[in-house]
């Protein structure tokens, strides 16, 4: 497994397309496991937090404009 760090630059080399993969497959990854295993504290922290990240790019991008 990758470190944190070579995590974030892997992050960083990939294009807007392939960002939006990573995401949706993340998501689904996620999703797969709460079917297969219940809602844990670790599968709603990872819910909690993306919706947290989602509420604040879009108050970062209403206020761009």
């Amino acid at each position: 497994m990758r470190t944190q760090n070579e995590i974030w630059e892997a992050l960083g080399e990939i294009d807007d397309e392939e960002a939006v993969h990573v995401l949706t497959k993340l998501f689904a990854m996620y999703e797969h496991l709460a079917t297969q295993e219940g809602e844990t504290k670790e599968i709603n922290r990872f819910f909690h937090q993306l919706d947290k990240a989602i509420e604040l790019t879009r108050e970062c991008n209403l206020n761009r404009r």
